[in-house]
């Protein structure tokens, strides 16, 4: 009778949901960059303990199947030097290196400028208008 009480007593603790603490989490989106086919989109991410963001996009690396990758920032600090990497990005050919990703500047003349961003294995391409309008909304936080 003793072992089937201590028993029940250490279920809590083996089984991981005894004393966890519940939290609530939301995602709110900040800005859809991009639609369509090959979405980007900025999101917020408030959990209990802190605030971060992402930025969602398709791999444009893949065609036969929709692969979305995330981009995540650990604070707003880092996602402000997402903002100050596409401001120094003046010439073609330019690239800047973070630890996790990086981001390219190419210049076509179809299409104008544009930018490659590569995290992983995983890359897409923004323009000149997408830029901007992740930039906007950056600043505005």
């Amino acid at each position: 009778m003793k072992r089937l009480l201590l028993f029940t007593l250490f279920i809590p603790f083996v089984g991981g949901s005894g004393f966890t603490r519940v939290t609530t989490s939301s995602e709110i989106p900040l800005a859809d960059v991009r639609t369509g086919k090959w979405p980007i989109s900025l999101e917020k991410w408030v959990g209990h303990p802190d605030t971060s963001f992402v930025l969602l996009f398709r791999d444009q690396g893949v065609m036969m199947a929709e692969v979305m990758d995330t981009l995540p920032f650990k604070d707003l600090h880092q996602l402000r030097y997402l903002d100050s990497a596409f401001s120094v990005l003046n010439n073609d050919g330019d690239i800047a290196n973070f630890d996790r990703f990086s981001i390219k500047r190419t210049t076509k003349r179809v299409d104008g400028t544009s930018y490659l961003l590569r995290y992983q294995e995983g890359a897409t391409e923004f323009r000149q208008q997408e830029v901007s309008i992740l930039r906007s909304t950056i600043r505005k936080l």
